[in-house]
């Protein structure tokens, strides 16, 4: 009788070695971007010789772009859980903006390369991005779009724009955090203080639950039972945020 197969250790070692290589050069250009990024750096953090990684990844470039796959994967598996979740079309958009608001205050290096890609656009440099775009971004605006549309024809929201809708839960989150610099300036408050980003979260699901939702009530109860069930994340995961990094 034929044993069951077993996993091959060589290609074990050799998937454990390109993630090892992706997560390091991961912090590596998010911090300094693709011109900046040394693969000096990546390599000695990722415990692998310089040939090790051209090995893996052939050039520097390669190396940046099947980076900027993986962490963007990560961001529309995370959001298709949200869009496929058994919930109404409002509950669910509730859970999409409180969702994109921790992925924001956890996802520092994912926010840092999308930045970089927006400056190579504007300068006309041919980037990432419209791969990224028709890979990852398109198809969860379309769900996004389609669970809004959803929730409009249904009654549950209100009568708008969908797009408009969109904005209204995802745009708050993005400008709070780009404005980080003048919160501290114009506001008593440190803006990524935990106390303040536990304050926020609440204040954006809550206000979501009443400006969205035809039913008020049903909207307040909808929010409440989504702050319950989706605790803050821990303080551990947040790198660098009080000096806006």
């Amino acid at each position: 009788m034929t044993p069951p197969s077993q996993s091959d250790p060589h290609a074990d070692r050799s998937a454990e070695t390109r993630s090892r290589i992706l997560e390091a050069a991961l912090t590596e250009f998010a911090a300094h971007g693709l011109a900046g990024a040394r693969t000096e750096q990546i390599a000695a953090a990722a415990q692998v010789n310089k040939a090790l990684l051209y090995y893996y990844f052939e050039s520097k470039e390669k190396l940046y772009a099947a980076t900027l796959e993986m962490v963007s994967s990560r961001v529309r598996d995370r959001s298709m859980a949200v869009f496929l979740r058994e919930a109404s079309p409002g509950e669910r958009v509730l859970r999409a903006a409180l969702d994109h608001f921790d992925r924001i205050l956890t996802q520092r290096e994912f926010q840092s390369l999308m930045q970089h890609e927006m400056i190579r656009m504007h300068k006309g440099e041919e980037g990432e991005l419209p791969v990224l775009a028709k890979r990852i971004f398109a198809p969860l605006h379309a769900m996004f779009q389609s669970m809004v549309r959803e929730g409009i024809a249904s009654g549950e929201l209100i009568e708008v724009e969908w797009l408009q809708i969109v904005l209204a839960s995802l745009g708050g989150n993005v400008f709070y955090f780009l404005s980080a610099p003048v919160w501290r300036l114009i506001e008593t408050f440190e803006p990524f203080d935990a106390e303040v980003l536990r304050a926020r979260r609440v204040a954006l699901v809550e206000f979501l639950g009443q400006a969205l939702f035809q039913d008020r009530r049903r909207g307040a109860e909808l929010a409440a039972k989504v702050l319950a069930d989706t605790p803050m994340p821990e303080l551990g995961e947040f790198k660098n945020l009080r000096c806006g990094k």
